[in-house]
């Protein structure tokens, strides 16, 4: 007889949620209250890895043979990494910087078992292009509010999709976490969807 590990999501975020739920795996969600550095020196990848790892470990210490899930999301664009914004005028201005362009969606991720220890952190990446927006939608589309908690001020899965011109690579990894490679990882942890 298999045993059922307790998986946990360390994550307040109801994309995160909901994302995982369509996997069909039973889960509790766990929120991480590590306080995240966004300014530290290295390449995105490596932050979006080492971000979610800190927020892995903050959840795993409290559970015993536990599979522990943590994620970050954030828009990278010319080298500035652009989380959530926390005014209607950082989002303006996040949006400005995106319009008309490419930039790209960084998901790190982190699977930790606390039974044996084993952890691996993997980071996706997707190319996200903007239409060419006037002022005047901007501004309409910050007025939503719909920005203000959404890594680089836009929704894929809600409104902020009309902004969009194209997307190479996962979808599910611009909403917030990259399913395929999370579910193929979770396989290396002896946890199989399908």
């Amino acid at each position: 007889m298999r045993e059922t590990r307790t998986i946990i999501l360390a994550s307040a975020s109801p994309r995160k949620k909901e994302l995982l739920g369509l996997t069909g795996m039973e889960f509790k969600v766990d929120p991480s209250d590590h306080k995240e550095n966004m300014d530290l020196k290295i390449s995105p990848h490596k932050l979006a890895r080492f971000l979610s790892l800190d927020k892995a470990r903050s959840v795993a210490g409290k559970y015993d043979n536990a599979i522990i899930i943590a994620a970050d999301t954030f828009v990278v664009k010319r080298e500035q990494i652009l989380g959530k914004p926390h005014t209607i005028e950082e989002a303006g201005r996040m949006l400005a910087l995106l319009n008309g362009a490419t930039h790209s969606v960084i998901t790190g991720f982190t699977i930790i078992d606390t039974d044996t220890g084993k952890s691996l952190s993997r980071s996706v990446e997707t190319r996200v292009t903007f239409k060419k927006l006037t002022m005047k939608e901007i501004d309409a589309y910050v007025k939503t509010k719909e920005p203000l908690d959404k890594a680089g001020a836009y929704a894929i899965q809600g409104l902020g999709s009309i902004l969009i011109k194209r997307i190479e690579g996962d979808y599910f990894n611009v909403t917030g976490l990259p399913l395929c490679a999370m579910v193929e990882s979770l396989k290396e942890f002896g946890i199989r969807i399908l």
